[in-house]
């Protein structure tokens, strides 16, 4: 399979409950490269709800997505995953719940998130050489949704505005919807997903995604952690 893009992804385990629940949710399966059907969650249509996350599957950003760098293969960003991933070690956190991020539902990290956003940052300033420049078009894209000069400066020099200092961890699980609509939402995720999520919350691997030309996104491969 071509693809155009890549990028490092928390992707949650395919064995566990919450994992394929969410993937359902979504209805795309990262790991298989295949749709789910969505669950029946009576009054709410959840393909609607879950339209513009589909296509990235269930995950957490941790390298955004890039085009290679002229000269880079695909290749030869395997091989520098792999060794950034022995030098980095498992993370644990307290658990995830489901948070609202301004008119969006995710799952955030519960606990102290210290080692986390330094295995983030890691990922972002080690595996940038493989990362191909933004077009301009790219940067006018991300500027019209405003941003700090914080996030400007990192847009510029690590292509993405949410990294180093910026990052926050998230699991996207909705579109951008209308804030009436996010409280039944919440609670249908609450009977449904909430009980699946693991306590405490484990991070033991990344996984590097490919952007297939229709879009969506496959898991290539999975490095364990084993600093």
């Amino acid at each position: 399979m071509t693809f155009t893009r890549y990028a490092i992804y928390y992707a949650p385990p395919a064995d566990a409950a919450w994992s394929n629940f969410g993937a359902s949710w979504l209805g795309w399966d990262i790991e298989t490269g295949t749709e789910v059907a969505h669950p029946a969650c009576p009054g709410l249509d959840v393909a609607e709800i879950t339209a513009t996350p589909r296509k990235y599957g269930l995950h957490a950003t941790v390298k955004p997505p890039m085009r290679l760098a002229e000269g880079q293969t695909a290749e030869a960003l395997h091989v520098a995953c792999e060794g950034l991933a022995a030098k980095q070690a498992p993370v644990t956190l307290d658990g995830l719940e489901i948070a609202r991020l301004g008119r969006f539902l995710a799952l955030r990290a519960k606990g102290d998130a210290t080692a986390l956003n330094a295995l983030a940052a890691a990922c972002v300033t080690k595996l940038d050489p493989f990362r191909a420049p933004l077009t301009d078009a790219d940067l006018e894209r991300r500027r019209a949704n405003g941003l700090s000069p914080e996030q400007d400066a990192h847009l510029v020099n690590w292509g993405y505005p949410y990294v180093l200092d910026q990052f926050r961890f998230h699991i996207t699980l909705t579109s951008k919807r209308p804030k009436a609509e996010l409280p039944s939402i919440e609670a249908a995720l609450g009977e449904t997903l909430v009980p699946l999520l693991p306590t405490p919350f484990e991070i033991r691997d990344l996984a590097l995604m490919g952007e297939a030309e229709d879009g969506r996104f496959h898991l290539i491969h999975r490095y364990a952690l084993s600093g």
